[in-house]
């Protein structure tokens, strides 16, 4: 496998958040565990300001903390009411830069892969994948080996 990402719209599973995680250094790579519970929304986006803050890359922040809060509140949907609870596994927030990209990823602890719907604009449920796909380059999502899955969101950088 090459060591350079496929365009976003080209971009696969296993160029992802696997290869995004393998690759990038530690000084490119912020880790957030987050609660259950609906503030870990706000720290998710503080945590996402302030890191692509301290990268200089805040041209990103106002879309990347909307990805960021669709992607929390789903895995604290699933964290809370998991069909198959095979143990309490955190939700971790992970954003991962290897220029010209960042990737922002949230796990939970469902194995349940995400289903994107014909948003309904009118309801208060629905929209959060259209948002993440209108937002971001490319998304995806990567079962994990621990158990539950990663659902990730690309940007690219002015880099």
């Amino acid at each position: 496998m090459s060591d350079e990402p496929k365009p976003g719209g080209q971009l696969t599973r296993d160029v992802g958040f696997g290869w995004f995680r393998r690759v990038a250094g530690a000084s490119d790579t912020t880790m957030c565990p987050l609660a259950p519970q609906a503030d870990s929304v706000k720290t998710a986006r503080d945590v996402t300001r302030t890191t692509l803050q301290e990268w200089g890359l805040s041209e990103l922040s106002d879309d990347a903390a909307l990805v960021v809060s669709e992607l929390v509140t789903n895995a604290v949907r699933y964290a809370l009411y998991p069909a198959n609870r095979a143990g309490d596994r955190p939700i971790t927030l992970t954003l991962l830069r290897i220029a010209p990209h960042v990737l922002l990823a949230v796990s939970d602890p469902s194995d349940q892969a995400p289903s994107p719907v014909q948003p309904d604009f009118v309801s208060e449920h629905g929209r959060g994948l259209y948002i993440v796909e209108t937002y971001s380059q490319a998304w995806g999502w990567d079962a994990l080996d621990e158990g539950g899955k990663a659902v990730w969101a690309l940007f690219r950088t002015g880099d």
